[in-house]
């Protein structure tokens, strides 16, 4: 445990938490591309909205890490990223939910919409279109019992606790 402690303060030191928290969200997505390109692991409408949140902690994380001897940046930035990170946890979680039946998805997420009284023609135009509607309540993969909107809910959970934490202590010195 001394080892990740003595990296931790080595990664900090030269790129920033700011860039510790983009190489998170760059490892997220390079493993939700690689799922879904490398495994063909189809995404859900709420799996595409859980993308965002990293996106944008990746896009601060780098501008944090550019700037970082800023002090006005260095003390804010971090409770930005934890609400991001918050709001990626929401987003996961509300995904979970839906797998687990507790609440209905978007209708985006069904196959048949909401409407049970489809047409015919509205039956056979959506047969016939080449967008594939993916199921949300229907997990892609789980691995260790957990969907990959759980792991979600945990890792964003996490990271937003290390950002508070870390925004604490630039606040205090």
């Amino acid at each position: 445990m001394t080892w990740l402690c003595t990296l931790h303060i080595r990664l900090c030191d030269r790129i920033g938490a700011a860039g510790l928290m983009a190489g998170l969200a760059a490892i997220v997505l390079a493993a939700v591309y690689t799922s879904q390109y490398g495994f063909g692991l189809e995404p859900c409408e709420l799996c595409l909205a859980q993308r965002w949140p990293w996106w944008i902690a990746l896009g601060l994380g780098v501008l944090g890490t550019l700037f970082r001897h800023q002090p006005v940046l260095a003390g804010r930035l971090p409770f930005v990223l934890a609400l991001v990170f918050l709001a990626g946890a929401g987003i996961a979680g509300f995904h979970v939910g839906v797998e687990q039946g507790w609440w209905e998805g978007p209708t985006a997420c069904s196959q048949l919409g909401s409407d049970a009284a489809m047409s015919l023609d509205q039956l056979r135009d959506m047969v016939m279109s080449r967008v594939r509607t993916v199921p949300c309540d229907q997990p892609a993969a789980v691995f260790l019992g957990l969907s990959m909107a759980g792991w979600n809910v945990l890792i964003s959970l996490a990271a937003a606790i290390y950002a508070f934490c870390i925004g604490l202590k630039e606040v205090r010195g």
